[in-house]
């Protein structure tokens, strides 16, 4: 349901507690991997954008007639909403 990166994105935000955050922070997923700077930065962005267009994220920056700019991200209800059921499908059922 969720990339990798996605999942990343949406537990800093999920941690933050409605909070608006930055997106510098999401740059942390690719640190360990060998990938270049800008390549990460774009992808980033990309999955930001996707994540706002499906209304789990509410971007907050400047927008162009172009180009959006996002400096900071906040979760909405429907992604809170989403997480906890993607997490909730994720933890082992015990059987009582």
């Amino acid at each position: 349901m969720f990339s990798p990166l996605q999942r990343h994105i949406l537990k800093e935000c999920f941690g933050q507690k409605g909070k608006a955050i930055h997106r510098r922070i999401f740059h942390v997923f690719y640190r360990n991997k060998k990938i270049e700077r800008q390549d990460a930065i774009n992808a980033v962005t990309k999955c930001i954008e996707r994540l706002i267009d499906k209304g789990l994220l509410v971007g907050y920056g400047m927008r162009t007639p172009k180009k959006w700019f996002i400096r900071e991200v906040k979760i909405t209800r429907r992604g809170i909403k989403k997480w906890i059921e993607w997490i909730g499908s994720r933890q082992a059922k015990l059987p009582f």
